[in-house]
């Protein structure tokens, strides 16, 4: 049985180890400043996980379900409003998926380092497609909505993945410019636009 203590004792290394990635850098970070910065001994990370690694996806782990849950949440406020084109979609989808400047920059230098490991490699692969498989249906449900049918899914979230890494660092380098995020937003509307057809019956 997992206990409360346990349980919080967790959260504070994830939520520590998130500051020292983003101050540090993914690969100048060490197991001592993340207890360090927790608060605890060598001995309670690796109670808890082994590597920085595997603490590293437990993160990540942590965060995706945060995103389905504002995905599910956006997209059932989508269902109450009045909005029946792309452009609403996009506006639901965008709640859902906020630019974490602290998040993206550890993310951005761990994906560098899995990609110099096979076995990581393949771990962030797989994470990827479940994340996609557990988010698409509220897009494509909003999509149906509005009489738009996603031939090829698998190749939307792609799209939409690379439009939401490349304009989040568009963003996040002009913080005080509104301009990259309203081309953000216009940018996922075409690519939602382009990957999906209207229903013919409501043409």
């Amino acid at each position: 049985m997992v206990t409360k203590r346990r349980i919080e004792t967790r959260q504070r290394l994830l939520e520590a180890a998130l500051a020292v990635f983003a101050e540090e850098g993914f690969g100048r970070s060490t197991v001592e400043q993340v207890c360090a910065r927790a608060g605890y001994s060598r001995g309670a990370f690796y109670s808890n996980f082994e590597t920085l690694d595997e603490l590293f996806l437990a993160m990540w782990e942590q965060r995706s379900a945060e995103m389905i849950s504002r995905m599910r949440e956006a997209f059932e406020d989508f269902e109450q409003d009045a909005a029946n084109d792309v452009e609403g979609v996009v506006t639901h989808l965008l709640r859902a998926v906020p630019m974490d400047e602290e998040w993206i920059r550890v993310s951005s230098e761990f994906t560098a380092h899995a990609l110099r490991s096979p076995g990581l490699r393949q771990v962030i692969v797989e994470r990827e497609r479940a994340i996609a498989a557990s988010t698409q249906p509220f897009l494509l449900a909003a999509l149906a909505r509005i009489g738009r049918t996603v031939p090829d899914p698998a190749a939307l979230g792609q799209a939409l993945v690379a439009v939401h890494d490349g304009t989040a660092l568009q963003c996040l380098s002009e913080p005080g410019n509104p301009e990259p995020r309203r081309r953000r937003a216009a940018l996922f509307t075409r690519v939602i636009t382009a990957y999906s057809i209207e229903n013919k019956e409501q043409a």
